[in-house]
């Protein structure tokens, strides 16, 4: 692989780090051709540092690791882009992405950031269907709350709904914003591992919701009244 790349005269090429399901850009380091092959032997993103003078594999010591799902090169081939699943923030600085300060205001501030965040709700689903299969545990039990709401069936997860739902009309009645942001969280994700249990994706949510956009909400409701 590396001999059909061109890289510049120290022998590195620029490689752009990009979350494979939001696009958000993470980074941008350099990979020399021993940075190359450590990269595609263990699947987590290694970087040629030239300060260090040496390989340095992204989040060896914070455990913020960049696995690679994806690698492609510019039409140049001196360039690369890694797409990847992050884990955790990828700055050194504690940011999502090391690209967090803007210099030229977004065209639609609005529809930049939402995206990335309606793009995150299928990095949850992904995270839910990798603890179903016991994957990711972070917990020094090696114990998954997911696994075990999965694992305890329809009965246990439609409780937690109806108690996540509960709490959060309590919020919108009497409580603070930040209460109300809170809880809908909690019923989002839980509807999310309900979704799991089913084998129903995201997208077939959005599909529908989709399909409704634009429709008279009214309109709606007395269609699928109708026999």
């Amino acid at each position: 692989m590396w001999a059909s790349l061109r890289p510049d005269a120290a022998g590195l090429v620029p490689c752009i780090v990009q979350d494979a399901v939001t696009r958000e850009v993470r980074m941008l380091g350099y990979m020399n051709e021993s940075a190359l092959a450590a990269t595609l032997a263990c699947g987590e993103v290694t970087f040629f540092s030239r300060s260090k003078g040496r390989l340095w594999k992204k989040g060896e010591s914070s455990g913020n690791v960049l696995r690679l799902l994806e690698l492609r090169t510019d039409c140049d081939r001196d360039a690369l882009v890694a797409l990847v699943e992050p884990v955790g923030p990828t700055c050194h600085l504690g940011q999502r992405s090391c690209f967090s300060r803007r210099l030229v205001p977004a065209a639609d501030e609005d529809e930049g950031p939402g995206a990335g965040r309606a793009a995150f709700l299928h990095r949850v689903e992904q995270v839910i269907e990798d603890r179903r299969h016991g994957r990711g545990v972070t917990s020094p039990t090696g114990r998954s709350y997911v696994r075990s709401l999965l694992e305890s069936g329809a009965g246990r997860i439609g409780d937690k709904l109806r108690e996540e739902a509960d709490e959060l009309a309590t919020a919108v009645a009497s409580e603070t914003d930040e209460r109300v942001a809170a809880e809908a969280a909690d019923l989002v994700f839980h509807t999310l591992v309900a979704l799991a249990l089913r084998c129903v994706p995201l997208d077939a949510v959005v599909a529908v919701l989709e399909e409704r956009f634009g429709r008279s909400g009214i309109d709606e409701k007395a269609a699928r009244s109708r026999p």
